[in-house]
């Protein structure tokens, strides 16, 4: 890019904070109208309720804000990119978004999107393009070449389908073939692509890998949605269900290599677990890891509504009680009659500053934490007030990421 274009780019920024996402959400418009297969990539729930839109817009803007410094971009395009390639997003994706993302700013911008500030943006989303497409190729490379490893979605058998709570079913995959199949980190997800009965448009889910690394066998774990007659979660619900309702064992379902960049970083830190309902998946996937292949000192914290949505309850006991150097504290907002305090739980209602502060380990630890959007927010003021560095957060919300500013920052 030329320094004037960079200059133009950066110019953008408080028209891009007041109409961002009214610009994201004119360019789905035209593109799913224009490209209607592109329906079988993107999630419609996400589009309903305008996550996707946010997410975008705030990517943009984080991309404007930063088009002098891209190295500090680094967790966002991690972030993307994985999830680009859970979904085989290919290099000639990019000129259809890079036209319709063209046409939308100058829609909502009208006058004030000059020829000079189009050909800016052309020129900073083409840099961007190649960056992104340059790490998807490598990630598609290592997916394909490492051991066990294959190409865009392949058939994986349901070996075992065990219910773990109310909610939460967990499918364990094998190779139809007896296979290996490719090692993951703990942390990361598995892309399923199905597509249901009377739908337009087959859809990818992505599920965090919840079991054990062996190398033979994944384990997902998933959260049945409103059910989807309920007209609010029509989309929402259409691919956890058909998982929990229609998919058996000795059934097969289609699956992308493991992706994902949530995941534990390397270094002799303690460890803080923190998850919210469902986002307890990639949470005791990194405990069992952490039980088996560290010694660093671990709290595990997970909050759940009461003991029948609790999910891997057993399992957790089971590795803390074997394992000195974890530790557990349970948190149920409304406790059932049958539910044991002390045993099932170890306090009643949300998580708090004020009960983080007294169990956390005394020296400088890192926070992994997992959930719904809600719950995410709320973690972050708690850390907020407790002086966690932002280097020492790394998180994965179940929805389109409406912020990159802690990846940014911790870059």
């Amino acid at each position: 890019m030329l320094p004037q274009q960079k200059d133009l780019v950066k110019a953008t920024i408080p028209a891009l904070q007041q109409h961002g996402e009214a610009i994201t959400r004119a360019f789905y418009g035209t593109l799913f109208e224009e490209h209607p297969a592109l329906l079988n990539v993107f999630n419609p729930a996400n589009q309903q309720n305008g996550g996707q839109a946010r997410s975008l817009a705030a990517s943009i803007l984080a991309y404007a804000a930063h088009i002098d410094h891209l190295d500090q971009l680094g967790g966002m395009v991690n972030r993307i990119t994985h999830k680009h390639a859970s979904l085989e997003v290919q290099p000639e994706h990019y000129p259809i978004v890079g036209d319709h993302l063209l046409r939308a700013i100058r829609s909502v911008l009208g006058e004030a999107a000059t020829p000079e500030i189009l050909d800016a943006w052309g020129a900073a989303y083409q840099q961007l393009a190649t960056i992104m497409i340059g790490v998807e190729q490598d990630l598609y490379q290592k997916g394909r070449e490492q051991t066990g490893g294959w190409t865009g979605y392949q058939p994986l058998l349901v070996t075992r389908k065990v219910v773990e709570s109310e909610t939460i079913t967990s499918f364990y995959l094998a190779s139809p073939e007896g296979r290996p199949l490719p090692r993951f980190q703990p942390g990361q997800y598995l892309a399923v692509k199905a597509h249901v009965a009377d739908a337009p448009f087959q859809q990818i889910r992505q599920y965090s890998l919840s079991g054990t690394n062996d190398g033979k066998t994944y384990r997902i774990s998933v959260k049945r949605e409103l059910a989807p007659g309920h007209i609010a979660a029509a989309n929402n619900g259409l691919i956890s269900n058909h998982l929990h309702d229609d998919v058996h064992e000795g059934d097969t379902i289609l699956a992308h290599v493991p992706q994902g960049d949530f995941t534990l970083r390397q270094n002799d830190r303690p460890v803080v677990l923190l998850s919210g309902g469902v986002g307890v998946t990639p949470a005791i996937c990194m405990l069992h890891h952490l039980a088996s292949q560290s010694s660093r000192p671990v709290l595990f914290i997970h909050a759940a509504q009461q003991g029948s949505h609790h999910a891997f309850r057993d399992e957790m006991r089971s590795l803390t009680s074997a394992n000195p150097h974890l530790r557990s504290l349970v948190f149920y907002e409304k406790p059932s009659a049958s539910d044991r305090a002390g045993e099932d739980y170890d306090h009643v209602g949300r998580v708090s500053v004020e009960t983080l502060r007294q169990h956390l380990p005394q020296q400088t630890a890192d926070f992994y934490y997992c959930g719904p959007v809600g719950f995410m927010g709320a973690v972050e003021s708690m850390l907020d007030s407790l002086n966690v560095p932002l280097e020492c957060r790394f998180s994965e919300a179940f929805a389109p990421d409406p912020s990159f500013a802690t990846e940014i920052a911790r870059a």
